[in-house]
């Protein structure tokens, strides 16, 4: 699929390297977008897997499990950056279908100082409070040095990942998503490959993994940014656009921040859950981390999907063709629907083998315990890729508070529940309560889907009967 076109902006600049949505087959060009985006999620989770498999087969289970205490930690600071950048991302991708290149600039411009300087804060911010945040959440004393190296490290690159997913999300709003794949596939390989060097070779233990997460990020940044200012020179501010615009930048905040608070408060309760999950032993925190690792490549068809519904829902929304873009999100329901029963399908009858390939064969307990928590919350992953598609659309269509709330409520009630049911059920509570959590935000979101198309209905019909030149009559 090509992802070049040829168009005029409004300066007579020729735009090339994206893609307008706003026409054409819908089905070939969510797919065309999803495709990549699916592809960049399975390898943002390798970052990760990569990191887990060398040091729990070459170090040993005490640094498996921190991996997975410092990924769900991690992932609260990081997926702040995502939430932030991927509200910029709906702002970009509903100018660019309006067509107003201008404003567009300008966008990109608030991103990047605003953006950055915010990212320096939660840097700084997030190493003070990492010694009290892990004994927050109860981190084994055997475990509790190894997460503290790792993530201290982690942490202060976290400004090579602002830049990598800023550029990313740009890429994404003018329908560009094959590029930021293939660079992010070089930083894979790169930094799979430096993993097992510096962690093998010259041991330099989970501090080798860290910092070849870090150096693989920037890389992806610095790629990603030089292919922007070659091939889209649309999306590069110039020295006109580089100036203060208080409307644009309260709606940057505003999309910015509740995108941000989104992904935070998964993450957020994410990081409670991995709470009750260290109160139940070391074998129930390795069968968790493997669960959350294979989970992640999972949900990455879901995310994939997310992201394309959003931005084509955006796109035609910013374009005023809000039946096409209604299209499009029922096509992407559909498609994800049929995903996650398939996706249900394959976790419960592969979860044996695939908690074994992380953890190794010699791990009873945690195999056992893990594969529990598999094939019961296998049963509920159509949910998940259900709720993904309604993200998209109220992401979208400008509605960035509906995936916020409907998040957390999810997360209250599967937070809660691991609390309570864990001591007696062990790790297959937290699979209970991730389930229940599903149930509870699809019915939120599908009873606002409806309350949103009737007033829409309602509107329409009003806007015909004002055309035809009469006023329904008052009984």
């Amino acid at each position: 699929m090509v992802y070049t076109i040829s168009i005029f902006s409004e300066e007579g600049l020729v735009i090339t390297h994206s893609r307008s949505l706003t026409s054409g087959k819908i089905s070939s060009q969510l797919f065309a977008l999803a495709l990549p985006l699916l592809l960049g999620n399975i390898l943002q989770q390798l970052y990760n897997v990569a990191a887990a498999v060398i040091v729990g087969q070459y170090i040993g289970k005490e640094a498996f499990a921190a991996i997975g205490v410092a990924g769900t930690v991690m992932n609260l600071f990081i997926f702040v950056l995502v939430g932030g950048c991927t509200g910029v991302s709906i702002i970009l991708a509903s100018l660019f279908g309006s067509g107003e290149y201008h404003s567009l600039r300008k966008e990109s411009f608030l991103a990047i100082v605003f953006g950055a300087g915010f990212t320096l804060v939660v840097s700084l911010v997030s190493i003070v409070l990492l010694s009290p945040l892990l004994e927050s959440i109860n981190t084994p004393a055997e475990i509790f040095g190894y997460t503290q190296q790792y993530l201290l490290i982690i942490l202060a690159g976290l400004p090579a990942t602002f830049f990598y997913n800023l550029c990313a999300a740009a890429l994404r709003a003018v329908g560009n998503t094959r590029y930021a794949l293939f660079f992010l596939m070089i930083a894979v390989a790169v930094n799979v490959g430096l993993t097992f060097v510096l962690v093998v070779p010259l041991g330099r233990g989970i501090t080798g993994a860290a910092w070849a997460t870090v150096f693989s990020q920037g890389l992806s940044a610095v790629l990603c940014m030089a292919y922007i200012k070659k091939k889209l020179p649309f999306l590069v501010p110039t020295r006109e656009d580089m100036r203060y615009d208080g409307a644009l930048l309260k709606k940057t905040i505003i999309f910015a921040s509740l995108s941000a608070m989104h992904q935070s408060s998964l993450y957020i309760g994410k990081i409670l859950v991995q709470g009750a999950v260290n109160l139940l032993g070391t074998a129930s925190i390795a069968a968790y981390t493997a669960t959350t690792r294979i989970e992640g490549l999972s949900l990455a068809f879901g995310e994939s999907g997310t992201e394309s519904i959003s931005v084509f829902v955006a796109q035609n929304t910013g374009a005023g063709n809000k039946k096409r873009a209604l299209k499009g999100f029922g096509e992407g329901l559909f498609a994800l629907v049929a995903l996650g029963i398939a996706a249900s399908c394959i976790l419960y009858l592969s979860a044996e083998r695939s908690i074994a390939l992380f953890i190794g064969t010699n791990q009873a307990a945690a195999i056992a315990e893990g594969v529990a928590y598999m094939r019961l919350v296998s049963f509920f992953y159509v949910l998940g890729y259900t709720g993904s598609a309604f993200v998209g659309f109220f992401r979208g269509s400008g509605r960035i508070n509906i995936p916020f709330i409907g998040t957390t409520m999810h997360l209250s009630v599967r937070v809660v529940l691991s609390y309570m049911l864990a001591p007696a059920m062990g790790l297959k509570a937290v699979a209970l309560a991730t389930g229940v959590g599903w149930v509870s935000i699809v019915l939120f979101q599908a009873a606002l889907f409806s309350g949103i198309r009737r007033r829409e209905r309602k509107l329409e019909l009003s806007d015909i009967t004002t055309q035809r030149g009469f006023a329904p009559k008052h009984f």
